[in-house]
């Protein structure tokens, strides 16, 4: 995919914005899906691993550069252990802040600064790299539909098309047409999980998380 130094839980957001009308698509379920895809990502690189169903630090001092994902390694050393599926959950609204605020910072998001009844300060966003926005959705299409192999997507490619279509990004993928797709994702799930043993229960574990989150009656981004 284009910009390939974007992370999984950036890449995520990014693929969630409505280029055209300029804002943000299934805002009540996001920060479940960028929660997964920073979990994802962790355990993609190693410094998270499932000992026993939990998501469990390899060591205590090691870091990504990224802020984001950093910050939720922290979350993670600091916390009683959690499974998978908790994570997907728990204070995810803390990760999708801090995601935004660093595609700010890079200048994937303008930022608008405004004041609710002419005294509250308030703070909106808007994407600022359309054209970055369009190219992801573009190839994380022809990642779900093909024709290229699922062998031949990189664990990280599928990891992203994986997670939108569990957290049903419609931007990606509308509902109507997920049903279409069911053994294609199946497919990119497991290539997700390829690079290491154990991944693949982690990648499951993640997915299962976020599509329990978003069919839950009730939407709760806290402890």
């Amino acid at each position: 995919m284009p910009n390939g130094s974007l992370s999984l839980p950036a890449r995520l957001y990014l693929l969630a914005w409505d280029t055209t009308r300029n804002e943000v698509t299934g805002a009540a379920h996001l920060p479940y899906v960028v929660r997964a895809g920073a979990l994802t990502e962790l355990a993609q690189r190693g410094l998270l691993t499932d000992v026993d169903g939990i998501a469990t630090p390899v060591d205590m001092d090691s870091r990504t550069g990224d802020a984001v994902l950093d910050g939720l390694l922290e979350l993670v050393r600091e916390s009683r252990p959690h499974r998978w599926r908790s994570w997907v959950k728990l204070h995810a609204r803390v990760t999708l802040d801090a995601v935004r605020e660093k595609l700010a910072a890079d200048g994937y998001l303008a930022v608008m600064k405004k004041r609710v009844l002419g005294v509250f300060p308030s703070v909106e966003y808007g994407v600022e790299r359309a054209a970055v926005v369009e190219a992801l959705r573009e190839e994380a299409r022809q990642v779900l539909e093909g024709p290229v192999p699922v062998a031949e997507v990189s664990d990280r490619d599928a990891a992203v098309v994986t997670l939108a279509v569990a957290g049903g990004l419609r931007m990606l993928v509308p509902r109507k047409e997920r049903s279409r797709h069911e053994e294609r994702v199946e497919a990119l799930t497991e290539r997700s999980g390829a690079a290491a043993p154990g991944l693949r229960t982690v990648v499951r574990e993640v997915r299962a998380g976020v599509v329990a989150a978003v069919s839950a009656p009730s939407v709760a981004t806290g402890g």
